[in-house]
């Protein structure tokens, strides 16, 4: 059994269909990506995921279980880090725990106990404006994951970044991903980034939006830097470029 299975999953709107037949199957502890053009429906996709909307057709199975529609289920990651700006960074990322119910001076102790992990140790008292743009992304991410560290929805988070921080936030993001088993879907426009992430991407199709069979990445016997400078990486972006033509 799949851990997150998204079988069949259409949506139309005003009689246009925005999604068809998205089939998607992700293990626990994966890091999936979807990659296709704009417009094409992926942020469609992650809305009913996280149970802001509702297909048409199709269910959404987590670990077995009918989740259609129900919210709450995933952490879910715009691509802005919708950071409050009059609220402090440990109180920003304790948000999640506060909604449900337990008391600031507990939140912010919980909250606390990753930062360091987080790469924000330091930052617990400043305010968003007062921290870098990879910081403000390791903040909201950390928020997220305090919502629900089961499975993250990812929406381009990483696409306002500069070249370096992106890197750094790739390496450190794989890192806490698999100390932590975190099952990952990530949307990008980027296919290097797609594959310097990913153990599978599905590239989405259309209009309508539709995903084809997955490419699964082969990294074995090479580190992130080999496997980036190998010819293999080169065939998988090619491969890429030529199914989102």
């Amino acid at each position: 059994m799949k851990y997150l299975e998204i079988k069949s999953i259409t949506k139309t709107y005003n009689g246009v269909a925005t999604i068809e037949g998205i089939n998607i199957e992700i293990e626990q502890g994966e890091f999936v990506s979807l990659v296709g053009p704009s417009g094409v429906g992926k942020t469609t996709l992650f809305n009913i995921l996280s149970g802001l909307d509702i297909p048409d057709k199709g269910q959404v199975l987590l670990d077995g279980e009918d989740i259609t529609g129900k919210s709450g289920k995933f952490s879910y990651m715009q691509q802005k880090d919708l950071l409050l700006p009059f609220y402090r960074i440990i109180d920003n990322v304790s948000i999640p725990l506060r909604l449900r119910g337990m008391k600031k001076k507990a939140a912010r102790l919980k909250a606390a106990e990753l930062m360091e992990e987080f790469g924000l140790l330091g930052a617990e008292q400043k305010y968003p404006h007062q921290i870098s743009g990879g910081m403000k992304q390791r903040a909201a991410l950390l928020r997220s994951y305090l919502y629900s560290d089961k499975l993250m929805l990812l929406d381009e988070p990483f696409s306002a970044l500069d070249f370096f921080t992106k890197a750094a936030m790739h390496r450190w993001y794989k890192d806490v991903a698999k100390t932590h088993g975190t099952t990952t879907l990530l949307i990008t426009h980027d296919i290097e980034e797609a594959l310097i992430l990913s153990d599978k991407i599905y590239v989405m199709q259309g209009p309508p939006g539709r995903t084809i069979a997955p490419l699964v990445i082969d990294r074995k016997g090479m580190d992130s830097e080999s496997f980036q400078m190998s010819m293999k990486f080169v065939e998988y972006k090619n491969l890429l470029k030529t199914a989102l033509i």
